[in-house]
């Protein structure tokens, strides 16, 4: 019983755009997860795209209003961030707010798929229906990124609440403050968004802002879905991004139609269509289209 459970996904691709096409390997990992005692479990997943552990943490829950995760794991700010992970997100790109203010390809140079190595405390008070109206998650983490020690002494701070006043509905707010790199770089971030997602419907929107050293960034999206089977899914998306508020020349907006198709149990196909749309008068609208097949193990 103590042996892990293994499982993996692998996704590949092909995209076409205005100026060059490509196929592409997205992901290909392998998922180790196990309980060393009843309220003690462990997870290891590694990524062999371009090879590096992605999660690798302990996690002690004593009790549902309580928990300590020790380790490298998502960060706990964002919706999308934690909750909507590869085989469950609905299109083939994270949306760019995420993207360029947590630690995807973050503005600040991070590139970490959301993650960092630290400790958080999380759990959920007042039980409803199999599920807690109000979480919270306060966490550590060194700010660095994936498989990086600490450039500094500073360790960056983060929190979140949560509100599900229904099923399927989520409220929630995210606080980041830290400084990276040798130089001490003001690092902070702040959130809030809605989602619900339940039935048929999916619904879900954030808004994102940060200031990174000298640099003032925001953005936000919109995703609305509609399960028409339980294999087929369409949704879209409007995603804007500025990465520099004191110049608006500097926003990128992203059009995405979506279509996720589930025939087995073990793949998954996506189309992607979207248009982007740049705001310097210099830059051209872009399109691009992006086919994904994930095989699941």
């Amino acid at each position: 019983s103590r042996l892990p459970r293994i499982s993996g996904y692998l996704q590949l691709g092909y995209e076409w755009s205005d100026d060059a096409s490509t196929f592409f390997v997205k992901r290909a990992r392998v998922d180790f997860q196990g309980d060393i005692s009843p309220k003690i479990d462990y997870r290891l997943q590694l990524e062999f795209a371009s090879p590096k552990i992605v999660d690798i943490y302990l996690r002690y829950k004593p009790l549902e209003a309580l928990n300590v995760q020790v380790g490298q794991f998502k960060v706990p700010f964002s919706i999308e961030n934690t909750h909507y992970v590869p085989l469950k997100y609905e299109f083939i790109e994270y949306s760019m707010a995420v993207c360029r203010l947590m630690g995807f390809t973050d503005v600040c140079g991070v590139n970490a798929t959301g993650r960092d190595l630290g400790a958080q405390l999380y759990g959920g008070l007042i039980d409803r229906d199999g599920y807690s109206i109000l979480n919270y998650n306060v966490g550590v983490f060194n700010g660095e990124g994936i498989n990086i020690k600490d450039k500094n002494k500073s360790k960056d701070i983060v929190a979140r609440l949560t509100l599900k006043p229904a099923a399927g509905l989520q409220l929630a707010g995210s606080y980041y403050w830290g400084e990276y790199g040798a130089d001490y770089l003001k690092r902070v971030r702040y959130g809030a968004g809605a989602c619900y997602d339940r039935g048929p419907v999916v619904v879900r929107g954030e808004y994102i802002c940060g200031t990174t050293g000298d640099l003032d960034s925001e953005g936000w999206y919109a995703v609305a879905g509609w399960r028409v089977t339980k294999t087929l899914l369409p949704a879209v998306r409007y995603d804007t991004f500025l990465e520099n508020t004191a110049r608006s020349s500097s926003r990128q907006t992203n059009y995405t139609a979506a279509l996720t198709w589930q025939p087995a149990k073990y793949l998954r196909c996506q189309l992607n269509y979207t248009y982007e749309d740049y705001a310097a008068r210099d830059v051209s609208g872009r399109n691009v289209v992006a086919l994904m097949l994930s095989g699941i193990f």
